[in-house]
């Protein structure tokens, strides 16, 4: 079994703009700069509305070869893998687990996740199942999973083998320390050389969304607000100044008042 140090966390500007983007933009702005899918695929969202960015925490399992591995679930706690890429939790971490998409071993239970969630994690991103759903979907971690079992972390074909290792989640390449970005759409990994450029072009996305978003609930053309024509960028750019100017305006204001 391998556990390696812990990992490097971006700049956290970096992660709440991912966030703000969601997994949507970030997939579709990372095929531009040449990652074809990053999506997580297999793990889906349990817990309906959460929205995360986060640093990845990496836990990877093997299939099960007993004269590797003979722990039992309660006895010599510290030989059980899964804890340790607990151990490393920061607030706003992600982790994500590589549990080879088997539907019959649940890789956290609830008293794990009641850890996690102390410690201040986000995010369990599983290519696999977790135990104890009923009372872990309440604790305020986002959930991305494959499904649920009753069953504990090695009860049936897998093992765990390395903490914060490179892994395969849902046929994804996760690094540790890469940003993960989950919401209602799914699971997508930002690498992290990527992720200052991603957000510069995904902002400069989101911002003309909303400008076409805006005309399109006011019955305008499709073929001219989506995607943003050139034809009407002028629209755009005015719209744009606009609300730079209210929102000065608005700053003024405040600070006026508050003298």
């Amino acid at each position: 079994m391998v556990e390696t140090s812990d990992i490097q966390r971006p700049d956290p500007a970096v992660v709440r703009g991912l966030e703000a983007i969601g997994s949507a933009t970030a997939s579709s702005e990372l095929n531009k700069l040449g990652v074809r899918s990053a999506h997580i695929r297999g793990p889906v969202a349990r817990t309906p509305g959460a929205r995360i960015a986060g640093p990845a925490l990496t836990l990877q399992f093997l299939p099960k070869r007993e004269d590797l591995y003979q722990v039992d679930e309660y006895a010599e706690p510290e030989k059980q893998l899964h804890r340790h890429v607990m151990y490393h939790t920061q607030p706003g971490d992600v982790i994500v687990v590589d549990a080879r998409g088997d539907m019959a071993s649940g890789v956290f239970g609830e008293m794990m996740l009641t850890y996690f969630a102390g410690r201040g994690g986000v995010g369990v991103v599983v290519d696999g199942c977790i135990r104890d759903f009923g009372e872990a979907k309440d604790l305020g971690v986002g959930l991305w999973l494959n499904g649920t079992t009753p069953n504990f972390h090695s009860q049936t074909d897998i093992f765990p083998h390395a903490v914060n290792v490179p892994v395969a989640c849902g046929g994804t390449v996760v690094v540790p320390g890469d940003i993960i970005v989950a919401d209602d759409d799914g699971a997508v990994v930002v690498p992290i050389a990527l992720a200052p450029r991603l957000l510069e072009e995904a902002s400069q996305h989101a911002e003309w969304e909303d400008f076409s978003r805006l005309r399109l609930s006011q019955g305008g053309d499709l073929r001219l607000y989506y995607p943003l024509s050139e034809a009407a960028r002028p629209e755009y750019e005015a719209w744009r100044a606009a609300q730079a100017d209210e929102s000065g305006a608005s700053t003024a204001t405040a600070a006026g008042g508050s003298r």
